[in-house]
């Protein structure tokens, strides 16, 4: 059973692991060269220091992925949305990881109060990735092409957007 749970000091290291694979093998991520233990805690850090949420599922206590919320741009314009990232243990992909932590993640970023998450989805192949946002509500709003050259090949960035809470029926207090 996948349990989903705020992030832990212990957690610092199968997150690392996790993140190195997607940096090395895949495209999710146009990371070439994966962080090191102290660059993944200072990038915890900087999430947990705006008050956003940085979640992990676990499975008999075993990390099998991650997902945080960050700002989407600084600007102060920009300040009720926020964009996701979500990685998961290649052993364990198609197992609801995804879904758990990505509903989650909504939830908690619904709750305090932000109305748009934005996908950027690396590689426009990554049909988990986007089938996963198509399925909690995201729809496509549009691609950035051939932005990424990473493994001698360029690569799109999908953009994909969901609505949180009331969305832009109003104006947030």
């Amino acid at each position: 059973m996948i349990t989903v749970r705020d992030f832990a000091s212990p957690d610092l290291e199968p997150v690392t692991r996790i993140y190195e694979h997607h940096t090395l093998h895949g495209t999710a991520t146009f990371d070439v060269v994966p962080l090191s233990l102290d660059e993944m805690h200072v990038k915890h850090e900087k999430v947990r220091a705006l008050g956003l949420p940085w979640l992990v599922a676990e499975i008999d206590g075993a990390v099998i992925g991650y997902a945080y919320a960050s700002l989407f741009h600084a600007r102060s314009a920009y300040r009720f949305t926020l964009e996701d990232s979500v990685y998961i243990d290649p052993a364990f992909y198609r197992r609801g990881a995804g879904r758990a932590l990505l509903n989650e993640l909504l939830a908690r970023c619904e709750s305090l109060g932000y109305r748009q998450m934005i996908a950027a989805i690396g590689n426009s192949e990554n049909a988990g990735s986007i089938g996963l946002h198509a399925a909690l509500g995201f729809e496509h709003a549009g691609i950035y092409k051939t932005v990424g050259l990473k493994f001698g090949r360029w690569l799109d960035v999908v953009l994909m957007q969901r609505s949180l809470g009331k969305g832009n029926s109003d104006l947030p207090a």
